[in-house]
């Protein structure tokens, strides 16, 4: 065997394993029933998605306002904490 055959066969060999795979990865993106039809997402999988996405939703803006060293509550806590060591420091004095 030649040094361009081994090439041309291995190209081959490549080329049928990525549309092998390919293959393996589609039929495992959608599932399929006895008659071979597609199972469609059922309104419960559909429901469960909507509530991830809100969840995900709900994290953002907690992260955000954990996060967030600017907003007027992040302020008003700083002023709070200070006026609160400037009344212990008056009476200790």
């Amino acid at each position: 065997m030649s040094m361009w055959s081994a090439i041309v066969l291995i190209v081959l060999i490549v080329a049928m394993s990525r549309v092998l795979r390919a293959r393996h990865v589609g039929s495992r993106r959608l599932r399929r029933d006895e008659q071979d039809q597609p199972l469609l997402p059922s309104a419960r999988e559909k429901q469960l998605e909507r509530e991830v996405d809100d969840l995900r939703e709900r994290i953002k803006v907690l992260e955000r306002i954990a996060t967030d060293g600017n907003s007027i509550n992040a302020q008003e806590t700083r002023r709070i904490a200070a006026e609160i060591e400037a009344l212990r420091d008056g009476q200790a004095n």
